[in-house]
Parts: C-alpha cells; structure tokens; sequence
C-alpha cells in the first residue's frame, strides 16, 4: 500500500484550517472546507517542492544513489 498522510480539518471562526500531521509546513486556512482541501493539496506539492530543491543544494557536487522509496503502512 502506498504511502498515506493524514490531512487534519478544524473549522474555526474565520472558515477552516488545516493541515497534514505527518508534513510540518504542510498547512492552510481557507473560508470552505473544499477550499481548504484544495488549499492543502497544493501545500503539500509545495513543501515537497521546497524539501526537494534544499535537498539537491546540499547534495550539490557529491556522489549520490538516487532510487525510489515505496513506505508500506505501519
């Protein structure tokens, strides 16, 4: 089974924040709860985007194996 997170939706005054428990730096406000899982989804493209380019600048010039990782369930 593929990898899972968890997206956490709590509705405060202003609408809906939420966030993904396994992804700090995952996480958005929105007035919907639709909007707020759209919002989520690209938060998390995002963050993934960013921990990517960290990570070829401090790799940057070194020898590296690069290989796809499949996490089962826990």
């Amino acid at each position: 089974m593929p990898l899972q997170l968890t997206a956490v939706f709590m509705k405060v005054p202003q609408g809906c924040v939420a966030f993904v428990e396994e992804l700090p730096g995952a996480n958005t406000q929105a007035e919907t709860l639709e909007a707020a899982r759209e919002n989520l989804n690209e938060a998390v493209a995002l963050v993934l985007e960013a921990n990517r380019a960290l990570s070829e600048e401090s790799i940057a010039g070194a020898e590296v194996i690069r290989e796809k990782l499949i996490v089962s369930a826990a």
